[in-house]
């Protein structure tokens, strides 16, 4: 399983959607990237794979960083998200 984590202005928390495969997660983070990378607002519409019914629309000037990281399978957690010296 795959995040996609958005940073929104002025929010702590990030939005984070799932993929199931690491070429769709690698999709959605080139889309949110090219919105980012052409200043232009817009709508962008995220669903998350894992609860099919669960969507949120944001708008594309509101985003700050996008990332991109592997959820383990091993006890629920997840690889430390971000960059990082620590292994």
């Amino acid at each position: 399983m795959y995040v996609v984590e958005l940073s929104l202005k002025l929010s702590p928390m990030p939005v984070a959607v799932q993929r199931k495969e690491l070429d769709d997660a690698q999709a959605l983070y080139g889309q949110v990237k090219q919105a980012l990378e052409t200043g232009a607002p817009r709508v962008l519409e995220l669903s998350c794979e894992k609860e099919e019914d669960k969507r949120i629309s944001l708008l594309s000037s509101e985003v700050v960083a996008v990332q991109m990281y592997e959820k383990s399978a091993m006890g629920g957690g997840s690889k430390r998200p971000g960059f990082s010296f620590e292994g």
